[in-house]
């Protein structure tokens, strides 16, 4: 059978460029290549395209602190589209370095998971792992995300959208009759809790949302809610399946970037998390609909709160959710008796699926 040729793309100009790198490595070490030819295509955090070779692509790959691209031993590539496929050239001959069936992007954050990634496969005209366009940027914008979901019946959090621009002195006074401390603040288009802190007090608030600013020009305000954090894994496109429930319990003080990513004994988890059969099930259809509300498709995982009263509060989506090793999207669907590298295929398959069905489309106007 045919090789099928992979462009896995990872890095990025985000916060999360480290735990992009870490995912590309879990995913092309599992990949098979007996069934896939896979080009390393690394983004650098300026925005470079590099083709990597898979004995040197990355630097100090086992040390999540200082796992970097190596760009001293990798080519200058950039993306064309020539006979309905992908294809990187490179940037100095303009010669052709390789034609790509499917584009599986990795790169957690902006100009990654938020739909400008994807806008370009699709200008393109090439099969991506994944959400599209729309679902990628509602997904990654918590403020028009929540806004969606709360439409559609789905319970989320109080919560508050601030613009940089629209920031002043009243807006902490306003914030503070609206919310009860603590809250959370946070970039609106953000993930991997970067930039994502709990602020107590007044100082703490002020403090915060500067640091919020760092990373986007809009940021949340939310409602802490007192809860178990539940974890939901979703793969599809037309009709998606979810995972069995996760249960994250964080030992800093919320599931922050370093309890995610770098200290390993940052949180425990419990796969499945113990719940009554009911609320199993209702978390599984939750996770569905807010799937298919987000216009998502290829793979995501949803975050929930559930109350002492088993009260489910949808936290947020993630449509490039993380695949290192210790990542929860692929331990959910491992315990729900898809292992790794089938989970890879899956989602391989079910972008081909969604490019064959979008060529049946037509493309000019017929009366």
């Amino acid at each position: 059978m045919k090789k099928i040729n992979i462009g896995l793309v990872y890095g990025g100009r985000s916060g999360e460029h480290e735990v992009s790198l870490q995912s590309a490595k879990s995913i092309y070490d599992a990949l098979d290549k007996n069934k896939y030819i896979v080009y390393l295509i690394g983004i650098d955090k300026q925005g470079h395209w590099l083709l990597g070779d898979p004995a040197s692509y990355l630097l100090n790959s086992e040390n999540p602190k200082l796992i970097a691209l190596n760009k001293s031993m990798s080519k200058s590539v950039t993306p064309i589209s020539r006979a309905e496929k992908g294809e990187i050239i490179s940037v100095e001959t303009g010669r052709g370095m390789g034609k790509i069936d499917v584009f599986f992007p990795i790169i957690h954050g902006t100009y990654g998971e938020d739909g400008t990634l994807q806008g370009l496969f699709e200008m393109l005209n090439t099969a991506f792992v994944g959400a599209g366009v729309l679902g990628s940027a509602v997904g990654m914008d918590k403020d028009i995300q929540k806004r969606l979901l709360k439409e559609a019946g789905i319970n989320v959090a109080n919560f508050m959208a601030i613009k940089k621009n629209n920031f002043s002195k009243n807006s902490v006074k306003e914030i503070l009759k609206k919310f009860k401390l603590p809250v959370f603040v946070k970039p609106a288009n953000c993930g991997s809790s970067v930039g994502i802190s709990k602020a107590h007090t007044e100082k703490e608030l002020i403090k915060f949302i500067d640091y919020a600013f760092k990373y986007d020009t809009k940021i949340m305000i939310e409602e802490y809610i007192v809860g178990r954090e539940i974890e939901c894994a979703v793969m599809g496109n037309d009709k998606p399946i979810a995972s069995v429930p996760g249960e994250v319990m964080p030992n800093h003080e919320f599931y922050s970037y370093e309890a995610k990513y770098i200290d390993e004994n940052g949180a425990g988890l419990k796969i499945p998390a113990e719940l009554p059969v009911k609320i199993t099930k209702e978390i599984r259809q939750i996770a569905i609909k807010t799937f298919s509300v987000l216009d998502c498709s290829g793979f995501a995982r949803v975050d929930f709160f559930l109350t002492k009263k088993n009260k489910i509060y949808i936290n947020e989506i993630n449509t490039l959710p993380g695949f290192t090793k210790i990542s929860m999207f692929p331990k959910l669907f491992g315990a729900t008796g898809i292992p790794y590298t089938e989970l890879l295929d899956r989602l391989i398959n079910l972008a081909l699926e969604k490019k064959a069905e979008k060529d049946k489309l037509a493309r000019s106007y017929t009366p």
